[in-house]
């Protein structure tokens, strides 16, 4: 990748506040500064990018870490997940691996970011800070300026690059000092506190947790995928288990039409406005006429057009079977069928998530 330039320092930029204040500071200085945005299926702001730019007069590339994040959580992080299934550590290490190589191309001396010492339980303690900065291959170079007071200085601060007078000592999980370095740099917008990561949050790592589940290779499609619709898992007719989501929206039919692969299979009523249905198979695990059979059923269920005319004329509905590498212009086949919301198609709970998640760690020590 060429960057046109070269740059004092790189900066991690989330959109949240810290991050903002902790490549300011060190701009403010006289610094050129290049902030990445990094962007995954779990965590993306990349769409605030020139917002950002235009508020904050920052310099920001979006960084594309998804596939990362999808080995990542595929062969599990090494320093565990948080309360839910939030990687943080093994996150912030990624994501300063990354900012190490894009640093060095730039001929950045530091990297910067907006961590703010025992801010988070999990990633912001003095000793896990230490780690990330060994395992990340960035000690020396990293500038952590909202807690830089706390910390050793840097080669930067030492040789007097960037001015140590001019850092902070905050610690602990207040705002206050930060809310009064935003009013004295003039901030036109103060970012609100938000969820971020959807792996932290267990509405979504419960529709997460099934594809790290069941899938021997995840990819970072998989996840959105995981993100859009209704998600539901048959366990009952095959060996593998049988992955199916249903469009809620027009939003949901789209995103699925996208997300769509040339092995996957495209559901939809026909003659009925209905959601769209997509059944991913993995690899070397096609579904059988049963599965599919089964799935059209089952989606069916979900358009009340289609089910109301069935009950009047007692005739079953056609269901039409599309391939993914088409979407809904392939000929595909159809098959005759009832609605059924069938047991055999159930959404996981965070309960069950959990457990499964407990059992595998317990296994693995």
């Amino acid at each position: 990748m060429q960057y046109g330039t070269q740059y004092d320092a790189v900066a991690l930029l989330s959109g949240g506040l810290d991050s903002i204040l902790a490549a300011r500071l060190v701009q403010d200085m006289g610094r050129s500064v290049l902030c990445l945005h990094f962007y995954s299926p779990f965590f993306d702001q990349a769409a605030d990018v020139a917002r950002w730019k235009e508020l904050y007069g920052l310099t920001v590339l979006p960084v594309d870490v998804g596939e990362d994040f999808a080995e990542l959580l595929t062969r599990r992080p090494e320093h565990g997940f948080g309360k839910v299934l939030n990687p943080c550590v093994d996150c912030k290490i990624i994501m300063l691996r990354k900012a190490e190589a894009i640093r060095r191309e730039v001929g950045a001396r530091v990297i910067i970011t907006g961590e703010v010492l025992g801010q988070r339980p999990m990633s912001q303690r003095r000793d896990t800070l230490h780690v990330i900065q060994r395992e990340a291959g960035v000690k020396g170079v990293l500038l952590r300026p909202l807690s830089a007071l706390h910390m050793e200085p840097t080669e930067a601060e030492e040789s007097g690059f960037i001015d140590r007078t001019k850092l902070l000592g905050i610690h602990g999980r207040g705002r206050k000092e930060q809310l009064a370095l935003a009013e004295q740099l003039e901030l036109r917008e103060i970012p609100t506190p938000a969820g971020g990561c959807l792996l932290a949050e267990r509405e979504n790592a419960r529709s997460f947790w099934p594809v790290l589940a069941y899938s021997s290779s995840t990819k970072a499609d998989d996840f959105k995928l995981a993100g859009s619709g209704r998600q539901y898992w048959n366990r009952v007719l095959p060996d593998t288990p049988l992955w199916l989501c249903v469009g809620r929206n027009q939003a949901d039919n789209d995103a699925l039409m996208a997300l769509s692969r040339p092995t996957d299979l495209l559901f939809k009523v026909r003659d009925f406005p209905g959601p769209v249905a997509l059944g991913r198979q993995f690899d070397g695990a096609p579904w059988d006429a049963d599965a599919v059979l089964s799935a059209a059923a089952f989606m069916a269920s979900f358009s009340p057009k289609a089910c109301k005319a069935m009950g009047e004329s007692g005739e079953a509905l056609f269901v039409r079977v599309h391939s993914g590498d088409d979407g809904l212009d392939s000929p595909g086949y159809q098959v005759r069928t009832m609605p059924e919301r069938s047991d055999s198609w159930r959404e996981f709970s965070w309960d069950e998530a959990k457990e499964a998640i407990r059992a595998e760690r317990r296994q693995a020590q």
